[in-house]
């Protein structure tokens, strides 16, 4: 534990942070899952509303600092793909 108070800020700063990112990223993995259950099914409407709740959550995701751009590009282009072949 650090003796001088501004690294004892720092440190519960940074706690709160983790904190914040972590419950972005498992937002982020959610909206993913819910994505790909629905692409698996086959259900085009569900899947529809899905990608659309995901590809936000990528884009907030970016701009929190939480994926890098080319990242979210990848991710939103195969969600993309798996949309369009469900046809």
């Amino acid at each position: 534990m650090p003796n001088i108070k501004s690294a004892k800020k720092r440190v519960l700063i940074g706690e709160v942070r983790n904190a914040r990112n972590k419950a972005a990223k498992s937002e982020l993995k959610t909206a993913i899952k819910k994505f790909e259950v629905a692409a698996a099914e086959g259900n085009r409407t569900e899947a529809d509303g899905a990608y659309k709740v995901a590809v936000k959550k990528v884009d907030q995701a970016v701009a929190k600092g939480i994926l890098h751009k080319n990242t979210a590009a990848h991710r939103k282009s195969a969600m993309a793909l798996k949309l369009n072949k469900i046809g």
